[in-house]
């Protein structure tokens, strides 16, 4: 009885090391970059951002109404309560960006890759989404219900249809 439950605890013993192990070996931080531009809470109105390399920079609680960011690299950036009103973001690639609680309504988001993006509680009321890509994108069913009224088009980087990334029947 003794030999089993000391083999049981070196079994678990050895589990427990291992995964320590690989955890130690694979541990990447998600979103901590060293000298990270940002631009919280900073008017950022008609300001022009087009084929800018913008990896993981924070604009949270920005105002970025009519902003340009044609062609923009934003893998990973944060747009936490932000307002991109009218902004453009066509072509723009947004995978795995951070898009919480933000205005889009009547922003041009054409060719847009919004692949693994989380875009929780955020609005696209007449927001122009042809050919944008949202695969495994976190959006609201009701947003996703909206934008499936007007889908189409397919993402030229990606060869994905809207309409597909988004789960339209």
């Amino acid at each position: 009885m003794m030999k089993k439950i000391l083999l049981r605890f070196l079994g678990l013993l050895l589990i427990l090391c291992l995964a320590w192990l690989w955890v130690l070996l694979d541990a990447h931080p998600a979103f901590a970059q060293i000298n990270t531009i940002n631009y919280s809470s900073t008017n950022l109105e008609n300001r022009d951002f087009s084929n800018k390399d913008l990896v993981g920079v924070n604009f949270i609680a920005a105002e970025m109404r009519e902003t340009n960011f044609q062609g923009a690299d934003l893998t990973n950036a944060m747009f936490t309560k932000g307002n991109l009103l009218r902004a453009n973001l066509e072509g723009a690639n947004l995978k795995g960006a951070l898009v919480d609680q933000v205005t889009m309504d009547f922003a041009n988001l054409r060719n847009a890759n919004f692949t693994e993006a989380t875009m929780s509680r955020s609005r696209f009321f007449d927001a122009d989404i042809t050919g944008a890509d949202f695969t495994d994108a976190i959006i609201d069913r009701y947003q996703v219900k909206l934008m499936c009224d007007r889908a189409s088009g397919v993402n030229p980087v990606t060869g994905v249809s809207t309409r597909y990334s988004l789960g339209c029947r």
